[in-house]
This record gives structure tokens, sequence and C-alpha cells, in this order.
């Protein structure tokens, strides 16, 4: 088995919901593997997004470049349906004045069929997500 960007929109994952969106600015930018395009928050936190791999995929590193974040955290869950999340990480990212925040996550026990991120609070009344990347494996299809 080859290893993969579980996160593309070419392995067929989906953004399935976003707390706040743009029209210029969607979250179906998180993942469309164009590092020009990315997705915003419309002020107020938390804001949250949830990823859909529509397969039972195992992570082993997570990199998130964003904007502004000041703590994310990551639920997961292995269900077949976006419930049952359960905390996986928590980070309080590093403030990068006029640039991206890349931020690399090691992952234990990824197993998952959805990701949810919350953007707990950012450093601004704004905040951006402009790619989520994920290094792993397809395990199995949903049944």
């Amino acid at each position: 088995m080859r290893k993969v960007d579980l996160c593309s929109s070419a392995e067929g994952t989906e953004v399935i919901l976003a707390t706040s969106s743009d029209e210029k600015h969607p979250p179906e930018n998180i993942i469309d593997g164009n590092p020009e395009t990315f997705w915003t928050t419309t002020g107020m936190f938390p804001q949250e997004f949830i990823i859909c791999f529509h397969k039972h995929v195992k992570i082993e590193k997570l990199v998130i470049q964003s904007y502004l974040v000041r703590t994310l955290r990551i639920e997961k869950t292995a269900s077949k349906e976006p419930f049952d999340f359960e905390q996986w990480v928590e980070k309080d990212l590093i403030h990068t004045e006029g640039q991206l925040q890349n931020e690399e996550i090691v992952a234990r026990d990824g197993y998952a069929t959805f990701l949810r991120f919350i953007i707990v609070s950012a450093f601004d009344h704004f905040a951006s997500v402009h790619s989520i990347s994920a290094e792993g494996l397809a395990v199995s299809t949903l049944s």
C-alpha cells in the first residue's frame, strides 16, 4: 500500500461542514491542493470544519497551513456518520507575523473516517486555513 495525501479532494475527500463561508474563500479551498486558495473564518470563535474521507484511514502525519490561528483542537471519529467525536490533538500555535503557520503533527492512533478541526481562538478577529494534508493509508472502504 502506498502512502497518499488522504485530505486531497483528488482522493475523494470532502469538507462536509464549516461554521462560516465566504464566497471568495469557501471551505473546499482547504483541500483543493492550490497554495493560492484558503478558507477564512468570519469572526467570532470557535469556528470549525469537518473533513470526510469516505473510507477508513490511518493518519500518520498531519500538516496544517494556517494564518492567525491561536488554539486548534482536532477531533476524530471512525463512525460511518459524523458523530461520537473524541478529542485527538490540541495545540497552541505560534504567532507568525506576515507568514503562514506550518504545523506538523505526528499522529498516534490516527484511525478515522471524519476529522473535526476546531479553531478555539485566534490572534485576530479572522483566521484562515490554507491547507490540510494527511499522510497515511486507506485501511478499508465504508460498508
